[in-house]
C-alpha cells in the first residue's frame, strides 16, 4: 500500500477490532458461545472498517465530524452524513452479501440505550450486548489515556456485567487475558505498528501490578515472572545460519497452522487435530520429546496421555500433577497460573527445588517447554515439549507467537468440538 497514512489507519482499525474479538471471546461466560461472541465482537464494526479500507477520504471526513468540540456528531449520524447510510447499516448490507450467518448479522446490530438489569435468557441477545461492550472495551484502550486503562476497562465493566451475565471483576480479568491474543497475532503476522502511534496501544501488555511486582522483589520464587516464556534471539541472531534456521522453523510453524485451520473448516477428530498440533511444533523446533497432558476431573491431577519422540509412552504414563497440591510444584503452578514457561537449565537450584520426585526420576530433561492450555482461567490441558541438550531451545518473537497460535488453536478445537 503506497498511502503510509491510510496503511496505518488502517492497521490500527483492523487491530482494534481484532482486540474487540479477543475481548468478546474471553469475555463471554458460557464456552460454547465463545466463538461466536469472538466474531460477533469482530464484525461490529465491519462498515467501518470496509469504508477504511475503500474509501479512506471519506472515513477521514466522518473521523473529523466525531472529534470532540462543540459541533461534534455521533458516528451513525456523522457516517450517514458523509456516505448516506451508516457505518453499521453498510456492514449489515455487506453481511447479508456475504452470506454471513444470520446470529453474526444479528451481532452487527448494536443494542441502543441503557444495558438491562439482568443477562437476557435469548443468547443471541446476551451475545449482542457482549459484542458491544467488548468494542467498547477496545475503543477505550485504543483512544484512552494508556495510564487510564485500568480504570476506564473497569468502569466499562461495571456498566455491562449484568446484561453479559458476569461480575466485574470477571470481565476484567478476561481482558487482561485476552490482550496477549492480539499481540501474538500481529506478530505472527509481521504487523508493524508505529512506536508511540494509538495503534501501539493496543500491542502493549499491562504492566504487572505494583504490589505484585512488590512481593516479587522480595521473594522472586513467589511467581513465575523470570521463567514465563518469551524470546531468546536478538534481531541481529536473524543473519547468516542462524537466520536461515529461524526462517526454517517460522515457515514449518506457519504451514502446520495453516493445515489445522483447513482441518477445522469441516468436521474433525479432535485427536486428529491435537496431534497435528504436536507434530507441528515437534517437526519445526526438532524436540526429544512433546507430551500432550489432560485433567481428570476426578482426581484433579495433570496426566499425561500421549506424545512424540523416542520412548515417550512411559514418559506420558509417568506425567502426573497434581493440581490442588498444599505445596504446588512448578508443573502444577505454571498450569494454574497459565504461565507459558520455558526453563533452559532445569539443574539451577531455584528450579530443581521446584521439580517433583517422578519428573526427577523417569524424565529429568535439562531443557524443557510448558504450554497450558485453560478456558475462563481454569486449567485443562498442557503441552510439554523437551531437549535433551541444556540451553539449546531458543525462539524468536515470531516463533514465539506461532507456538501461542498452536497452542490457541487446541484451545478452539475443544472448544468446536464441545
Amino acid at each position: 500500500m503506497q498511502d503510509k497514512g491510510h496503511a496505518a489507519q488502517l492497521k490500527e482499525e483492523f487491530l482494534r477490532s481484532l482486540m474487540a474479538g479477543s475481548i468478546g471471546g474471553e469475555m463471554c461466560p458460557v464456552q460454547r458461545e465463545s466463538e461466536e461472541s469472538f466474531i460477533g465482537a469482530m464484525f461490529q464494526d465491519l462498515g467501518r472498517l470496509l469504508v477504511q479500507f475503500y474509501f479512506p477520504e471519506e472515513a477521514s471526513q466522518v473521523r473529523k465530524l466525531v472529534q470532540p468540540g462543540k459541533d461534534a456528531m455521533d458516528e451513525r449520524a456523522a457516517s450517514s452524513a458523509v456516505l448516506g447510510l451508516s457505518f453499521e447499516d453498510l456492514g449489515l448490507g455487506i453481511a447479508k452479501a456475504w452470506g454471513l450467518p444470520t446470529s453474526i448479522q444479528n451481532c452487527m446490530k448494536k443494542p441502543t440505550g441503557a444495558p438491562p438489569p439482568a443477562a437476557p435468557q435469548d443468547a443471541s441477545e446476551r451475545i449482542r450486548w457482549i459484542a458491544l461492550a467488548s468494542n467498547e472495551m477496545a475503543d477505550v484502550l485504543l483512544h484512552g489515556d494508556p495510564k487510564d486503562a485500568q480504570a476506564n476497562i473497569a468502569k466499562v465493566a461495571r456498566k455491562y456485567a449484568k446484561v453479559m451475565g458476569t461480575t466485574p471483576a470477571a470481565a476484567e480479568e478476561a481482558v487482561a487475558k485476552a490482550r496477549q491474543k492480539p499481540v501474538d497475532l500481529a506478530s505472527a503476522m509481521e504487523i508493524r505498528v508505529v512506536p508511540g502511534s494509538l495503534a501501539s496501544r493496543l500491542l502493549k501488555l499491562p504492566e504487572a501490578d505494583t504490589a505484585a511486582a512488590a512481593r516479587e522483589a522480595a521473594d522472586p520464587d513467589v511467581h513465575l515472572g523470570h521463567l514465563e516464556l518469551q524470546a531468546t534471539q536478538s534481531p541481529d541472531s536473524h543473519d547468516g545460519a542462524a537466520g536461515q534456521q529461524s526462517t526454517a522453523v517460522a515457515d514449518t510453524l506457519s504451514a502446520g497452522i495453516q493445515d489445522i485451520t483447513n482441518a477445522m473448516v469441516d468436521e474433525f477428530k479432535l485427536t486428529d487435530v491435537l496431534r497435528m498440533i504436536l507434530e507441528t511444533m515437534y517437526r519445526a523446533l526438532a524436540f526429544d520429546h512433546i507430551i500432550f497432558c489432560m485433567r481428570d476431573a476426578k482426581t484433579e491431577m495433570m496426566t499425561g496421555r500421549f506424545g512424540l519422540g523416542a520412548g515417550v509412552e512411559p514418559l506420558a504414563k509417568s506425567f502426573k500433577v497434581p493440581l490442588k497440591s498444599a505445596a504446588p510444584d512448578l508443573f502444577a503452578m505454571v498450569c494454574v497460573k497459565g504461565a507459558d514457561t520455558m526453563i533452559s537449565d532445569a539443574t539451577e537450584a531455584r528450579i530443581a527445588q521446584r521439580l517433583p520426585d517422578w519428573y526427577r526420576k523417569n524424565i529429568n530433561a535439562p531443557t524443557f517447554l510448558l504450554l497450558p492450555l485453560q478456558i475462563k482461567g481454569a486449567p485443562f490441558r498442557l503441552i510439554y515439549a523437551d531437549k535433551s541438550q541444556r540451553g539449546t531451545l531458543n525462539l524468536s518473537e515470531k516463533e514465539l507467537a506461532l507456538l501461542r497460535t498452536l497452542r490457541n488453536q487446541a484451545v478452539m478445537a475443544f472448544k468446536q468440538s464441545a
